[in-house]
This record gives C-alpha cells, structure tokens and sequence, in this order.
C-alpha cells in the first residue's frame, strides 16, 4: 500500500454492520457449509444472515447473486430449495480458507534480498494504471516512487509477471533481486512503500474488538466466530507480511494473529454446534 494512498482506518463495530449480505454470506459458507460439503436449505442460510440484521430478502438476492456468479447452484426438492457450493465455489473458499487460517502463524523468514519492478504505464492510460497497482498492491508489493514496485519477497516474481501480462505490461517491465546498497536506508525504504501505521491502526482496531468477546450462547458464539473470520480475512490482502526486522517494534500484527487463532479455536465448538441445530431445523 503506496504511503498516501491507504483506506483510512475505521470502526470494525461500523464496518462490520455495514458488510453487505453476499460478503457475510461467503464468510457463512466458508466456515460452516464447506467443511461439511453437503446442500444447506435456504432457511438455515437466511436464518444465520438474520442474526447479523440482515433481512430475508436482502440474503435471498445474496443467495442469487452467489449463484449467478458461479459459486452456489440451487436444487429444488417440493417446496424447499437447497443451495449446494459448485465445485469452482469450493475451490475458491478452501484457496481462502488455508489463506485466512494460516496466516499470521509463521514468521516471515528473509534472505536481505528485494524484488525490484520497474513498470512504466502511460499517464493517458489511468485505468490500466489503477488495475495494475490494485493487483501488485494485493500481491504485497509497494511503490516507493512512481513506476517503482518493491517486495522483500523474489520468490513473488511469478506473480508480479501474471499480474504485468494480464495487463499486456510484461515485455516492457524491468526486475531485478539484489540486496540494499549503501545509499539511504531500508526503514526509509518502507516508510515511502507501506502505510504501517493505517495497517497497525486496523490491527488495534481488531485487537479492541475481540479482545472482551465472551459468547455465552450457542447462537452468540456462532456471530462471534463468523465476525471474528469476516474481519480477519481481510489482512491477507491489506498485510504485505514484510520480515520481523522490517517492522517497527511490538508490532500489533503479531499479537492480532496470536487473538486470532486463539478465538478461533476457543469459539469453534459451540458455533458449529449452534450451526447444526440451524441446520436441523
């Protein structure tokens, strides 16, 4: 995330009550209906979407958005429909499930070496330009000045190299992988690349969310747990997971993950339970 250029931070109290019924859904379907594999009726669906003060008609266009898009189909058995995840739909949340629920767990090893992207887009050409920063941002990369991309991470160029051809950009960039010179200084470096102070804030804001979190209830434990992924899914696409000496020190990104993990498992047993009796219902 370019300095300058980060989303500000905000309320996860605000945000969460304002995440649309088809983001809340595949956040439901990726924690409750993939891990059992099996069709799921409406009801169950529009039920837990309820519990987040969505209303039934708002989680029955989720459900037909989600179809439409691919990741849902429906089957109809007398007067009851039951959605089941098409294959392309359980590819796509298992992707995002070893992405959410590994990440944060290891630390980040480094060899001192940098990736280096010298990508030049012509100013008349401000969507391809906007597309491309969107992807090498979501890819980790940060741009220290105009046209330059820097990832303390070579083993992305593969991506970075998808990412510039999709965009026909491929044969007139330029990398390179070599450690710092002795010019200036890499917490410079960073500081021009990444806004880890609007990434830390966020990460706060998380901490301060579920930090006093105590479901007491089937049903509180099943909103608990469905907020606490939806929010957490977010990082890996926002966190470009620079190594330890790169971040600044008691960095909250670390503590965001260890609360994370913890809740997660602490959580589970009594929202899946809680998601059965939906189900059964």
């Amino acid at each position: 995330m370019a300095h300058g250029t980060a989303r500000p931070a905000v309320s996860r109290r605000r945000e969460i009550g304002q995440a649309s019924a088809r983001s809340l859904l595949m956040t439901i379907l990726g924690e409750f209906v993939l891990p059992r594999g099996g069709p799921v009726w409406t009801q169950a669906l529009v039920s837990a979407l309820s519990l987040f003060g969505i209303e039934q008609k708002s989680a029955r266009q989720a459900l037909a958005r989600t179809a439409a898009e691919g990741w849902l189909a429906s089957q109809r058995v007398g007067r009851k429909v039951r959605w089941s995840l098409t294959p392309p739909g359980q590819r796509l949340l298992s992707e995002g499930a070893q992405r959410i629920y590994s990440f944060g767990r290891d630390e980040v090893a480094w060899d001192g070496r940098w990736l280096l992207l010298l990508v030049s887009v012509p100013e008349s050409q401000r969507d391809l330009r906007h597309r491309v920063r969107s992807r090498l941002n979501w890819a980790g990369f940060g741009s220290p000045a105009p046209g330059v991309w820097v990832s303390p991470h070579p083993g992305r160029q593969a991506e970075a190299r998808r990412i510039l051809a999709d965009a026909g950009l491929d044969q007139a960039a330029l990398s390179f992988v070599a450690g710092y010179g002795q010019l200036g200084s890499q917490e410079t470096l960073v500081a021009r690349s990444w806004d880890l102070g609007a990434l830390e804030q966020r990460y706060e804001d998380f901490i301060e969310e579920f930090t006093g979190l105590d479901p007491v209830t089937g049903e509180a434990a099943l909103v608990a747990q469905t907020r606490l992924v939806h929010e957490w899914r977010r990082f890996p696409f926002l966190d470009p997971r620079l190594p330890a000496r790169l971040l600044p020190e008691n960095w909250s990104g670390a503590k965001a993950a260890d609360l994370f993990h913890a809740r997660h498992a602490d959580w589970h047993p009594a929202a899946q339970r809680h998601w059965e009796r939906l189900t059964a219902g």
